[in-house]
């Protein structure tokens, strides 16, 4: 019984152990993410205090609760095209309150005048050109004026909303574009770390699986690999925000030169991911069939790995990427070197590995002579195309049974 009642304490010791590390894991990630988002934070802040000081202090309205709402509005849309959103959302929300405002003092306010409202201010947002952020915005701010505006309100009460909803959106974008901007490179590396880290750790993977013929590990690799796409389409979005940042902020301006590194390696780095898929594909072939593997080939596969690293460190730093252009002419040389030991899946690698050293040579800023005219000097062939899929890929840029 004594024992029995031990391993009960015990057991309950752990879970409590296990419940405490996961708390402490959670709070971490918390506030990791409290971090990243502390700067959009701040911008709302601002643009709500300043939206309700400018209505009531400089403008007189009492009670300017729309002023505030369209500046935190106007800040809270994605990052991606944010001042043609934020110009969208913060006349939407102006196009809903005035029509609102016209109507509600004729019909009253009730159930058919609620859709009313919200048939004639989304028509008008309809005719007017807007996207369906403005439509949606013109609605629902149309029913926010039916349920709570009094319909006793004088003429001038009725216009002065519709001035709160235009100020507080013009002071958003006043916050968003010139007294605090996100820093565009920021946004930009963040996003460009999740790929890169995750590329290498693929790359990684793959040289593991090569170098214990585990063809379970070269297929999880693969779905690996795939998982990348999700957080490329991020990187892509955060490049077209902190261009957007770097063009409408003077304070950003000098940015531009680092955020350009980034905006000519995008496409590049895609090619590379998609060549590593490839890769990921033949190798769980070569497994699959039991080729021939030298230890050479799951060290090129390593050696780029680390050159992705370097890559990511040096395009945070905004240095010259002299490491990572070594490191990617060292996978090719090591991979190119044992061309004649290798049966056709260990070719297909040795030319993946090839074009992907190509084309992050490319991504650290080369141009393509440069890139052809280095692989000749270490005696390796330059692919004819370095953006054309692997031969081991589909006509359409992907790998086969890629879904």
């Amino acid at each position: 019984m004594a024992e029995r009642g031990g391993k009960l304490v015990r057991r309950g010791e752990e879970f409590l152990d296990d419940v405490a590390q996961r708390s402490r894991e959670s709070m971490g990630t918390r506030l990791r993410r409290l971090a990243h988002t502390f700067v959009p934070i701040v911008q709302s802040a601002l643009a709500a205090a300043l939206a309700w000081f400018v209505a009531t202090r400089l403008i007189g309205h009492p009670q300017p609760f729309f002023a505030p709402i369209a500046a935190v509005l106007s800040l809270g849309v994605s990052l991606g095209q944010r001042l043609r959103r934020s110009v969208e959302l913060v006349v939407g929300v102006a196009l809903g309150v005035l029509v609102a405002e016209l109507l509600i003092g004729l019909i009253g306010r009730g159930a058919w005048q609620v859709g009313l409202v919200v048939l004639l201010a989304m028509s008008v947002a309809v005719l007017t050109g807007g996207g369906p952020l403005l439509v949606n915005q013109g609605a629902a701010s149309a029913i926010l004026v039916v349920a709570l505006v009094p319909t006793t309100d004088t003429a001038a009460a009725t216009t002065s909303r519709f001035v709160d909803a235009l100020v507080g959106g013009a002071i958003g974008l006043l916050v968003n574009a010139i007294l605090l901007p996100i820093n565009p490179v920021i946004v930009a590396r963040r996003a460009a770390n999740r790929v890169l880290l995750e590329l290498a750790g693929v790359l990684d993977d793959l040289a593991d699986a090569l170098s214990r013929q585990d063809r379970d590990a070269a297929a999880a690799a693969l779905g690996r690999a795939r998982q990348i796409e999700q957080s490329f389409g991020e990187f892509r979005e955060a490049l077209a925000a902190g261009t957007e940042i770097a063009r409408i902020a003077p304070v950003r301006w000098r940015k531009r030169g680092h955020l350009t590194s980034y905006v000519d390696a995008v496409d590049h780095l895609d090619h590379a991911v998609r060549n590593v898929r490839v890769l990921a594909r033949r190798a769980i072939v070569l497994t699959r069939v039991g080729e021939t593997v030298p230890p050479e080939l799951p060290a090129a596969v390593r050696r780029l790995g680390e050159a992705v690293r370097s890559l990511r460190n040096e395009l945070a730093k905004d240095e010259e990427p002299r490491a990572s252009r070594r490191a990617l002419v060292d996978a090719a040389r090591i991979a190119t070197a044992m061309v004649g030991s290798l049966g056709f899946s260990g070719h297909v690698i040795v030319a993946q590995v090839r074009s992907t050293s190509h084309d992050l040579l490319l991504a650290t800023g080369l141009d393509r002579r440069d890139v052809d005219e280095i692989l000749a000097a270490s005696e390796l062939p330059s692919p004819s195309d370095p953006s054309e899929p692997g031969p081991d890929a589909d006509p359409g840029g992907r790998e086969p049974g890629a879904d």
